[in-house]
């Protein structure tokens, strides 16, 4: 008997034209929520002119991200983030993608990130100096907003690690820049015919192309600057300028030198930001976890500045960090496209479809994390994280495309927040309202508003 047919999975059907689409642009998240509740491990909805697809289980992740991999690219929101990141690590494809990851990769070597460590203390000790500087010119603590505050540290951290250069002073007019393009990109994404909105003159078109000539500049600089030197100073970008293919091919044109450090220069800040925000919100809403953070904090640390050999000893510090990248993971979708049909759990996905997988969704998958919404860091004990699959946790996605600064960004995240919070307590501001703007990240609609009070 000839097999049966394969189904299109079940999903929302819309009673008008484009009401999922407007669903979707409304509160993406709640969207895919409410797909993976109402119909199961596989869905589907038709947003606009595009399939999509949302796989909501650890074994059907792992076989899209890693198992059948060369069965997708990249999805249309990345296909589109070229008009910003170009051809880097995050975007490209196939031979060419696998040819600058291995260029790239030494850079992120974990002796060569552990000599990153100093730095990112110094400079988070540096932002501590400035809010104790802030607190003496008032009767009353500070407010700040907690989110414009670690955006500046970690864009001058990867200013200063991976370019070796100061960019914090800097930081207001970049930072400018990235909350421009990352506003206009989740439009470009989200509309129907979006490709075609950077060719209209639009003002919203303008501002990206403005804010893209102002991240360009900087890079470009930086990449004159360091040719002219010709010298390894430690950095991600002397690796790429001096890097060689081994299979002969020469290193990399300016161009894809711009790509690459502009991915780094972008994901590189915004995700941990974004992490640390999150995560100082959590700790003002529990104060049980910032107790024993701080305990750790005392007993690891005992009055001195934090340092990469604390790393292995600042294990709940670590933990308070996992659970709040759980809850609000600074990735919290990611997208493919079927480059061939796919059948997955007894459904068909026709080429071309996009198929989705969310970080959202998952980390607070009842089945796997009980009580999900529960802010819980022993939930990263070792007996904890090996009772569940693999694949129900990855903020930095997985399989050959895994975030290739994934042990840079733990390292920096540890470090700023056991630095910071040796010495100070953000409490959220009173009558501040937290919402959620995912775009190509997972940030504070309207900022962090927080009092900065001293432990």
């Amino acid at each position: 008997m000839p097999a049966p047919a394969l189904r299109t999975p079940p999903g929302p059907k819309p009673r008008l034209p484009g009401q999922l689409l407007l669903a979707f642009r409304r509160d993406p998240l709640r969207f895919l929520e409410r797909m993976a509740h109402d119909y199961g491990d596989v869905s589907f909805a038709r947003l606009g002119d595009r399939r999509v697809h949302l796989l909501n289980h650890p074994d059907l992740i792992k076989d899209l991200l890693v198992t059948e991999h060369r069965r997708f690219h990249k999805g249309r929101g990345l296909e589109l983030a070229k008009h910003l990141l170009g051809e880097g690590l995050l975007t490209s494809e196939g031979d060419f993608h696998r040819r600058q990851r291995r260029l790239a990769q030494p850079a992120f070597h974990a002796q060569r990130i552990a000599r990153y460590a100093t730095t990112m203390v110094e400079l988070a000790e540096r932002t501590s100096e400035r809010w104790a500087q802030l607190a003496t010119r008032t009767p009353m603590p500070p407010v700040l907003d907690i989110h414009q505050e670690m955006m500046r540290l970690t864009l001058g951290i990867v200013g200063k690690t991976l370019f070796a250069t100061e960019v914090e002073d800097q930081a207001q007019e970049i930072g400018q820049a990235i909350t421009t393009s990352m506003e206009l990109f989740r439009s470009f994404t989200t509309l129907p015919f979006a490709s075609l909105l950077e060719h209209l003159p639009l003002p919203s078109t303008w501002r990206f192309l403005k804010a893209r000539a102002r991240l360009d500049a900087t890079i470009y600089r930086l990449i004159a600057t360091r040719r002219t030197a010709a010298e390894d100073r430690g950095d991600l970008l002397s690796m790429l300028l001096l890097a060689q293919d081994e299979e002969g091919s020469g290193g990399m044109s300016d161009q894809q030198v711009r790509d690459e450090a502009m991915t780094i220069f972008l994901a590189g800040h915004e995700t941990t930001a974004n992490a640390l925000t999150w995560t100082w919100y959590l700790l003002s809403r529990h104060p049980e976890v910032e107790a024993c953070l701080h305990a750790e904090l005392d007993q690891v640390l005992d009055g001195r500045s934090a340092a990469a050999e604390d790393l292995s000893r600042l294990v709940y510090t670590w933990r308070v960090l996992a659970e709040s990248m759980r809850l609000y993971p600074p990735a919290w979708v990611i997208g493919r496209r079927a480059i061939e049909d796919y059948e997955v759990a007894d459904y068909r996905v026709p080429k071309g479809s996009i198929v989705l997988v969310s970080q959202w969704v998952m980390h607070r998958d009842p089945r796997f994390f009980p009580d999900p919404d529960r802010f819980d860091p022993d939930r990263w004990t070792d007996e904890a994280r090996a009772a569940r699959p693999r694949f129900t946790y990855f903020p930095f996605g997985a399989g050959p495309r895994i975030c290739i600064g994934e042990q840079f960004a733990w390292m920096e995240g540890v470090l700023v927040l056991a630095t910071l919070a040796r010495r100070w307590r953000p409490r959220l501001a009173p009558g501040h309202r937290v919402g959620l703007q995912p775009s190509i990240t997972l940030r504070p609609l309207g900022g962090m508003k927080m009092v900065l009070e001293r432990r």
